[in-house]
């Protein structure tokens, strides 16, 4: 696989870490201490904090700032100007760094433009957040959450189709087990 390429306005801190096939654009910072894996691509004006994990394969769009205490599974989609935040109750006159409320974003979730994702949840795999939607909970694995604060309002495929009732992808015809609790997938069509 290909060295990693990063672009001349970009800043990669020494003892950052970025896989093989990785792009990093313009003006986007990696800090000290993070990692992100191979074939991923950080757009332009991205922040990634010290001590971030970024799995292989993640796609972060423009002006994002993936700070300390989330994690990025493999295959994550970040929408432009998507948000994360990482303490509760912040106070600019209150140091608050030891109180990180950590966020695990699953494999192959996508987070849509201008969501923000509030700190201490979990997006499980293959959940869906839509644009501007505000996460202050846990989402399930497949889940399509929309609105404000997000509520469920459907199921999604891996392959990122809306599953119909009888659970099979119109799309790729991958097989799941749908309730009005979860989502699981049984099998792939082949």
């Amino acid at each position: 696989m290909s060295a990693p390429f990063v672009h001349a306005t970009a800043i990669v801190d020494a003892g950052a870490r970025i896989g093989s096939g990785t792009r990093v654009w313009h003006f986007t910072h990696v800090s000290a201490g993070s990692v992100v894996g191979a074939r991923c691509v950080l757009g332009q004006n991205v922040f990634v904090g010290p001590g971030v994990e970024i799995g292989d394969g993640v796609k972060i769009q423009n002006n994002v700032s993936v700070y300390a205490g989330v994690v990025l599974a493999d295959d994550v989609f970040l929408g432009p100007s998507c948000v994360f935040t990482n303490v509760l109750t912040p106070r600019a006159h209150v140091e608050r760094k030891d109180e990180f409320a950590p966020t695990v974003v699953g494999k192959g979730v996508t987070v849509g433009a201008n969501a923000t994702i509030v700190c201490g949840h979990r997006l499980g795999e293959y959940s869906l957040v839509g644009a501007g939607s505000v996460v202050t909970k846990d989402v399930p694995a497949h889940a399509v959450v929309v609105g404000n604060p997000a509520r469920r309002a459907a199921w999604a495929c891996r392959c990122g189709e809306i599953l119909p009732g009888d659970g099979v992808c119109a799309r790729c015809g991958d097989q799941y087990e749908v309730t009005a609790e979860r989502c699981r997938w049984v099998q792939s069509r082949e």
